[in-house]
């Protein structure tokens, strides 16, 4: 085979066949292919699109192309989910203990953050002493005892996307909707799980900017998923404001801690009732999606869900009385409320905006080899709709010093707009695919 021959087939609209497909990721993955023909062929296949059995054709071999994770070991159903990425997204924190208190196996592989977004790994190291790069061994066996691990994800899976993800990234083809799929897919169904639930953000703090552009991504993510024999589910929720309050590593943990511990509602208990929900209806641990609400506000009112982060933490090597004592997290040593200039009503706060003050604070990273400062970050005061006076605080910066945190102060008063008229604060669950 020849890769100017397959570039020239999906240029005219033509279809790649499995073998071609194939030949073609495992090629470019072995560095048999130049970056240059695989430029051509992702702009094409933006351009041109990919059927079903393309995108699973192109998942399967991306999947293939390095290690694949066997929890054959582990007992019982093992779900696993993934968010698309968003602002204060701390939702495995709350939504993998009470999974595993309901009776579901959780061996999940995260990332860590990289520019205005948050990963799960730094917040996790949050809690002193957490090692999220255990080995294979007590991975299985963590599973198998609390019924919940969370782990980086192993250098040799699914190389074929490091290798593609970084390209597209430089070559205007991280839009593409197949390219983006077999990209998620790929990774997690190397990661073996039975049961996957899909958190698709839409909105100005994500990278589907609207509801029609989230469910498209929706859709082909289940579709692939159930194509590739996999109990599958997405929800489509709303990335116009920050998740919950707080953005920043510790402070995303405190504020898991208080949803863990039944002391706050709002949308990110219901982002964590709606795909536990899915979870466990997958699962047939529920019948329906009420029934599995229930389970899980009981996991969290008789205390299991907190226990079992508790759990979690002591079996990575953490320090357990974080969670119960959030004191003993990382505190920032400057803490400066930010007071409205006007009074409104908030008509909008810019979410991808509020995670770069959070990363000038130290709380992101600039790059891979970037040392982030795990204290810092904000808590928001007011949220869409929220009615402000002047002088009343819209938010908290946590900061490693007085000036940074005035600078901070003046970045975020940029992020709110403010209405002299009511706002209705749209939806937060947009829609649920299956």
């Amino acid at each position: 085979m020849r890769m100017t021959d397959l570039i020239a087939v999906k240029r005219d609209g033509g279809e790649l066949t499995t073998e071609q497909i194939d030949f073609m990721i495992q090629a470019y993955t072995r560095g048999e292919i130049p970056d240059y023909q695989m430029s051509a062929m992702c702009m094409a296949i933006l351009l041109r699109g990919m059927n079903d059995r393309e995108t699973l054709d192109m998942t399967m071999s991306m999947m293939h192309s390095g290690e694949v994770m066997d929890l054959s070991r582990i007992k019982g159903l093992k779900a696993d989910k993934h968010s698309t990425g968003g602002v204060g997204d701390k939702t495995s924190l709350v939504l993998c203990p009470m999974a595993a208190a309901c009776g579901l196996k959780i061996a999940k592989m995260s990332g860590r953050g990289l520019g205005h977004t948050g990963g799960t790994l730094d917040k996790l190291e949050s809690f002193p002493g957490f090692q999220v790069g255990i080995s294979e061994e007590r991975f299985f066996e963590n599973v198998n005892k609390t019924g919940l691990a969370i782990i980086g994800q192993t250098a040799d899976l699914v190389p074929a996307d490091k290798k593609l993800y970084a390209l597209r990234d430089v070559t205007g083809t991280v839009p593409s909707v197949p390219l983006i799929v077999s990209s998620i897919m790929s990774k997690k169904l190397a990661s073996g799980a039975d049961i996957l639930v899909l958190d698709v953000k839409c909105g100005s703090g994500a990278f589907m900017k609207t509801v029609e552009e989230a469910r498209e991504l929706a859709r082909g993510l289940t579709r692939i998923g159930r194509l590739a024999q996999r109990r599958c589910a997405a929800v489509i929720t709303d990335m116009d404001q920050p998740l919950g309050w707080a953005v920043g590593n510790a402070l995303e943990v405190k504020e898991a801690l208080a949803v863990l511990r039944g002391e706050q509602e709002g949308d990110l208990l219901e982002l964590c009732l709606t795909l536990g929900g899915l979870m466990l209806t997958e699962a047939g641990l529920a019948e329906d999606m009420a029934g599995a609400r229930e389970q899980l506000l009981a996991a969290v009112r008789e205390g299991r869900a907190l226990k079992k982060l508790a759990e979690l933490v002591e079996a990575q090597g953490g320090d357990s009385r974080a969670v119960y004592d959030p004191s003993l997290l990382p505190q920032a040593p400057v803490v400066l409320p930010v007071p409205a200039e006007r009074a409104g009503t908030v008509s909008r706060i810019e979410a991808e905006k509020v995670g770069l003050v959070s990363m000038h604070l130290g709380g992101g990273r600039v790059d891979k080899e970037s040392v982030i400062d795990l204290s810092v970050g904000v808590v928001l005061a007011k949220k869409l709709g929220d009615r402000v006076e002047p002088g009343e605080s819209l938010a908290e910066i946590h900061a490693p010093s007085e000036e940074k945190a005035e600078e901070a102060a003046q970045l975020l008063r940029q992020c709110f707009s403010f209405s002299d008229t009511p706002v209705t604060r749209p939806a937060f669950i947009k829609d649920i695919v299956r």
